[in-house]
């Protein structure tokens, strides 16, 4: 059912001893606004999990139709961090480049349930990249957002 439900692109990284990590993520949502606070969710088995279960500051790029390239990078194995499409950002943490927009949060909770975890950040830092539409994934593929023909 869920596959039938469109969902933002994002791309998470975490700086661990010095190694820079990041995966593709649709779980990203807003948690509140003040404190500005948002969560996501991650398997316990994902090669990255050792980075976002032992860093304090992590980072979510959301992405928009430009970034599908980088989307892809991020959700194959691999190294995601080969050639010059990111630096190192506030607490070290790496930023992407191109992106629709970043945030830098400090963690506040890693909620661990069977395999999976939902981690809860509050954000400390940001950019608004370009304005354009936005990267979606949905039934397996990624596409993006078609206007209605409906005014408000």
């Amino acid at each position: 059912m869920f596959r039938r439900h469109a969902a933002g692109v994002a791309i998470i990284t975490a700086n661990f001893n010095d190694v820079p990590f990041g995966f593709t993520a649709t779980s990203v949502a807003s948690l509140s606004a003040k404190p500005p606070r948002f969560t996501f969710n991650m398997a316990r088995t994902s090669s990255s999990w050792p980075a976002v279960a032992n860093t304090t500051y992590i980072g979510v790029h959301m992405l928009g139709l430009d970034n599908q390239e980088l989307a892809d990078r991020f959700a194959r194995a691999g190294n995601r961090f080969d050639g010059d499409h990111w630096e190192h950002g506030p607490h070290d943490v790496p930023v992407l480049k191109g992106v629709a927009g970043w945030l830098i949060g400090k963690v506040q909770m890693r909620l661990s349930f069977e395999n999976n975890a939902v981690v809860v950040v509050e954000v400390v830092e940001g950019q608004v990249g370009e304005d354009g539409a936005p990267l979606l994934y949905h039934s397996g593929a990624y596409g993006q957002p078609v206007p209605l023909d409906y005014e408000i």
